[in-house]
């Protein structure tokens, strides 16, 4: 099926949800106007669906090779990438001083899901060039932006991050690849990495590895480990590429998914290039704080693979929407004269009302983000910039964890409609299913980004911004509470019940994580469900709230606006009612998770 952006709900949810209006009368995003953005989300639209979707199938049933460690991509890619690279679309969000377009987060996030729902196996390649945008932006030296930077975003040269080695999995205190230092400044760096998407291809001139390895002496943990440049091909001062350096792909992974990424083990000094034996690297900041640095690019990463999960989820929602119209199959449980399509069916319905509200709550919730990033990097106010990023921060892991496991429920209910032809290649839907699973794994599996929620974002500030944003669910719930629409005041209660259940986790991790560790790390992934849930159902609420108040103005799509209701309604009485359930499960339940004794498993 073809892919199809969602521009109307995504327009909808810049401009009633996001605030995409607030963000462009901030300092720096004058010309980022909702006129601008329109323009260029509607490009990008048009491109994703033109050039980017008909690469999702073929990548899936012929994937990347491997010869003699150089890897040829799946058939249409390097064209495809061509002509990513000349429209801009790797520089959107990046500082115009580089090559960048400038726009804020807000417009390049859409950009994003579309090129990821159009083919979640291409867009990788980006989404890790601008990870290594924002690890250079932030921590390189000026010669080395100047050198890296404006080819990464030009798309010229692409970017990857190597962290994971065969015995290092999550746990990079475990890293043991070594760079030895040099007479002249440089590094040579020996070992192996392995899981490095677009770690080798055929798309760019030139690949910029961001490699974590110990130098000699280098304290052991992760206090030990640095950061380092290592391109491909080698390059001099005025950006041009010459001798091929000293790391090479071993081989590429057989994956369950994403089929058409070439997901690739790399060795790094095996004295097979042109520059002796180890790969020749160049320091990034200073020796030893490598994860530091790395941080910024797995943030941004993180984010981005929440992004990818919405996106996912979008295509496998399209796809089961269109088969559960064509397929006729069964009378109508009311009676009916013959077979139906399978959307009058009851159960259908609440599958594909599922998927949608689920996805469209998501949308809200990854928009509304990207909104208090912006806000934190361009307010007026030091005491807003402050204020906004710990929002962010804190919704970056709900982002990242919560959106990437309903992308596997999104993606499961899409097999389910199409019931047995689901479980077939042929129709497309397991593809999505396949591809999502990966999500919830790659950058930090749920259980991490669940610890970061409960530690650094959670009982450090004793649990300020996590109850800064509840008050803001409160008050939408309140507003609901008292609109004459029965759909609204209906979402309204539900909300308010949520967003006692959350409080009362949060109360619960902030006390725990002081006395027993552990019996707030086993409540850690459904406390970040619980709020996914309720977050993500403030937003969609809000949506709703502004979908009412647009219902009979001239020229309003009253279809579009009253499915808004609906998913807002549907979202509220089948997702925010869990939320105490799952603070029954957090609080009472830590005894039944670690009670158990080894033997009794």
């Amino acid at each position: 099926m073809d892919y199809r952006a969602p521009l109307k709900d995504i327009e909808f949810t810049l401009r009633h949800v996001a605030g995409l209006a607030e963000i462009a009368s901030l300092p720096g995003y004058e010309e980022a106007s909702e006129e601008t953005a329109s323009a260029v989300i509607e490009e990008s639209a048009r491109f994703c669906e033109s050039v980017i979707s008909p690469l999702n199938r073929v990548g899936d049933t012929q994937p990347p090779t491997v010869t003699d460690g150089v890897v040829k991509t799946s058939p249409g890619w390097q064209e495809a990438y061509a002509q990513f690279a000349a429209g801009g679309w790797q520089g959107v969000i990046h500082p115009t001083e580089f090559g960048g377009a400038g726009l804020p987060k807000i417009v390049g996030t859409p950009c994003s899901e579309m090129v990821n729902s159009a083919c979640l196996s291409f867009a990788l390649a980006p989404l890790l060039s601008d990870g290594a945008i924002e690890a250079l932006m932030t921590a390189g030296s000026p010669e080395q932006q100047a050198l890296y930077v404006p080819r990464l975003l030009s798309g010229e040269w692409t970017g990857t991050m190597n962290l994971t080695e065969p015995q290092a999995g999550s746990d990079l205190s475990q890293v043991r690849t070594r760079a030895e230092p040099q007479p002249d400044g440089t590094y040579r760096i020996f070992g192996q990495k392995i899981y490095i998407s677009y770690g080798e291809h055929d798309l760019a001139g030139n690949i910029v590895h961001l490699v974590l390895a110990r130098t000699p002496g280098a304290p052991e943990g992760v206090k030990g480990i640095s950061l380092f440049i290592v391109p491909k091909y080698l390059v001099d001062e005025s950006g041009e590429t010459g001798a091929r350096n000293d790391v090479y792909c071993v081989s590429i992974e057989h994956k369950m998914g994403i089929h058409a990424s070439p997901t690739c083990v790399l060795q790094y000094g095996d004295d097979k290039g042109d520059v002796g034996a180890g790969a020749i690297g160049h320091l990034v900041g200073e020796e030893n704080r490598g994860l530091q640095y790395m941080f910024v690019m797995m943030n941004a990463a993180r984010f981005a693979v929440g992004v990818q999960g919405l996106a996912v989820a979008e295509r496998a929602y399209q796809h089961a929407l269109a088969y559960a119209r064509d397929r006729v199959q069964s009378r109508d449980v009311a009676g009916s004269a013959g077979p139906v399509s399978i959307i009058h069916h009851p159960d259908v319905r609440r599958l594909l009302m599922s998927m949608k509200s689920q996805v469209e709550a998501a949308r809200s919730l990854a928009y509304f983000a990207a909104a208090r990033c912006d806000i934190a990097h361009h307010a007026e106010s030091e005491e807003a910039r402050r204020a906004h990023r710990a929002e962010y921060e804190f919704l970056v892991p709900i982002v990242k964890g919560w959106i990437t496991e309903m992308a596997n429920d999104v993606a499961s209910a899409g097999v389910q409609v199409h019931g047995g032809m689901g479980y077939v290649e042929e129709t497309g839907a397991a593809q999505y299913y396949r591809d999502a699973r990966i999500l919830a794994i790659y950058e930090g599996t749920t259980a991490i980004q669940a610890n970061d929620l409960i530690g650094r974002k959670t009982s450090r500030d004793g649990g300020a911004v996590a109850r800064c944003l509840i008050a803001g669910v409160r008050e939408t719930a309140e507003s609901l509470g008292a609109d004459a629409s029965a759909d609204l005041r209906a979402i309204g209660a539900r909300l308010a019940t949520g967003a006692d259940a959350l409080e009362a986790v949060v109360d619960y991790m902030v006390a725990r994580m002081g006395d027993d560790a552990r019996a707030a790390h086993a409540g850690s992934v459904p406390y970040l469900k619980a709020a996914g849930i309720v977050l993500g159902g403030w937003q969609l609420a809000r949506a709703a709230q502004a979908a009412a108040a647009r219902l009979g103005e001239p020229g309003a799509d009253e279809a579009f606006l009253r499915g808004k209701i609906a998913s807002a309604r549907f979202f509220a009485e089948h997702m925010v009612v869990t939320a105490p359930g799952l603070r029954d499960s957090i609080v009472d339940g830590a005894d039944s998770v670690l009670g158990l004794a080894e033997d009794g498993f």
